[in-house]
């Protein structure tokens, strides 16, 4: 027997043994004893196959315990057997078992929450009438559904479809963010929206939070597979519909300034009834006190203040301002003519108004109706109006944007800060202060050079970058014991103090001079 066939031999004899000693400890019974048996067997072809062995002297250390044989056992015989896996401590085979486990359903709600979406564009008696009747219909249908749960109707009145900002469709977008709503009707694609671009982008958002819309008319459903295409051409077909009923509108109203008919007379001291203009008295003694209040010597703030403080009210309801006053003090209805398209809207979609500043023509009405103010006071008033523009450049009532328009705010009462001619110097002060007066809020004024100063520092750069401002800063809030605090749209804030200079150091003598003369002007006239 040569070296190979001994060392074949002796792996055979030494595994057969230790498996007989895993059989008497009661590891493995005799049914496994036989199958390694026959796996040894055809891997070794003994010469000896002697039933009975003893263990060899260099394996004994494996037989200390049941646990250490039955490792071995493991990882050198089990290794050659066809079987192994299926073995277990205890020595009988045991079978796999494999178990197909369900996917868990999710849980649908019994009943769907539907909700209903309504709209009219004006405000006229069979408009309203129509809204009326479309919640009625939608609330009865979806509380008679078993299967719906009603939430409630949406319903804007007076409201134009091409725009977004709309008060109860922006509430019911608000509660399928909530998931309040599983589904939305609307009786027709015109009513839901009428720009292209609002309908797709809330319809996508509502698919991509799992709430379906469906348009009656067209019998489509937002979330069905051809609904997006069919929403996207039906929705063409609604703008273009919108852009005809505008243009038929314009037409109307040019039709009607060429037969000297107004579209509106929404001011202080007039009204129209029957496409005639008549003096509303009580109003019409208001517009005479502001022309006279300017002539004796008031600014338009002072004006909007007094007004303000006798507890009069604006034509709208609310209180007044210097650009009211401005609007009221340049208009040319109250010496008895009408001047029509001053404005023009420039898009149907975003219902922007602008000057009309020759883009399109204007009708010049004389002596059309009759005046609350003589010829002669007026155009006393006009020439005031170019005096103090030439002290005052920008007092032509024409808006402008400056780098801090609509970046400084009041950190008192949070209006905006608002652009002045103070003393021959440009400052920035609260819009509170100005229309109604230090009793409603006593905010600083702040210089413009102070604050492009100061911004300039918080910049880091060596002078003021209109462009680098407008990008980096969100706001400056102003606060009365002298903090700036600066806003950045990335999060951060910063805070820096500024001097208030002397009011009394800044009054030159012919300043002094002119304030003398205007309040000896102004106790004469009084």
């Amino acid at each position: 027997m040569n070296q190979q066939l001994f060392e074949r031999e002796l792996q055979y004899h030494t595994m057969l043994s230790i498996c007989r000693s895993m059989q008497k400890k009661g590891i493995i019974s005799e049914k496994d004893i036989v199958e390694t048996e026959r796996v040894l067997n055809e891997k070794y072809r003994p010469v000896f196959r002697a039933r009975q062995h003893s263990i060899p002297e260099i394996i004994s250390p494996w037989c200390d315990s049941p646990g250490s044989l039955y490792h071995y056992y493991q990882t050198v015989i089990l290794h050659f057997s066809p079987n192994r896996g299926n073995i277990r401590p205890g020595g009988e085979n045991v079978a796999k078992t494999i178990r197909k486990i369900e996917p868990k359903k999710m849980m649908l709600p019994q009943r769907k929450r539907v909700c209903a979406y309504a709209r009219v564009s004006s405000g006229k008696d069979a408009m309203l009438h129509s809204l009326s009747a479309q919640v009625s219909f939608y609330s009865s249908m979806i509380q008679r559904n078993p299967d719906w749960m009603y939430v409630g109707v949406y319903a804007d009145e007076a409201v134009t479809g091409t725009k977004g900002a709309r008060a109860e469709f922006q509430r019911m977008l608000t509660d399928c963010r909530a998931g309040k709503i599983d589904m939305i009707i609307t009786k027709s694609i015109t009513r839901f929206a009428r720009n292209t671009v609002t309908l797709l982008e809330a319809t996508r958002e509502l698919k991509a939070l799992g709430v379906d819309i469906f348009f009656e008319k067209e019998n489509i459903h937002s979330m069905s597979g051809d609904g997006e295409l069919m929403l996207t051409l039906l929705a063409s077909f609604a703008q273009e519909e919108s852009l005809s009923v505008s243009e038929n509108c314009k037409w109307r109203i040019r039709q009607n300034f060429l037969n000297g008919i107004p579209s509106t007379t929404r001011m202080n001291g007039y009204k129209m009834k029957c496409g005639e203009i008549s003096i509303i008295p009580e109003e019409a003694e208001i517009v005479q006190m502001i022309f006279k209040c300017y002539l004796s010597g008031m600014g338009k703030n002072a004006i909007s203040r007094l007004l303000n403080d006798m507890g009069i009210p604006a034509k709208n309801g609310g209180i007044w301002h210097d650009s009211t006053v401005q609007t009221i003090l340049r208009n040319e209805k109250y010496q008895g003519d009408l001047l029509m398209q001053k404005r023009f809207r420039v898009d149907h979609l975003n219902k922007i108004d602008k000057p009309n500043r020759g883009e399109l023509p204007q009708y010049f009405v004389e002596d059309n109706h009759e005046a609350i103010i003589p010829r002669e006071m007026f155009s006393k008033t006009q020439d005031e109006i170019a005096a103090r523009g030439v002290l005052h450049p920008h007092g032509d009532g024409i808006r402008r944007e400056y780098p801090f328009t609509g970046k400084v705010v009041c950190g008192g009462c949070g209006k905006g800060y608002r652009r002045r001619h103070n003393s021959k110097k440009l400052a920035w002060q609260c819009g509170t202060y100005m229309v109604r007066g230090k009793k409603h809020c006593a905010a600083k004024q702040i210089h413009e050079q102070i604050l492009c100063d100061i911004t300039t520092a918080v910049l880091g750069v060596e002078e003021f970058d209109e462009e680098l401002f407008k990008a980096q800063i969100k706001q400056i809030t102003v606060f009365n014991d002298n903090r700036l605090v600066f806003s950045f749209y990335d999060g951060r804030e910063e805070e820096r103090t500024w001097q208030d200079p002397s009011r009394r150091d800044s009054w030159t003598p012919e300043m002094k001079q002119k304030a003398a003369e205007h309040s000896k002007r102004r106790y004469a006239n009084e």
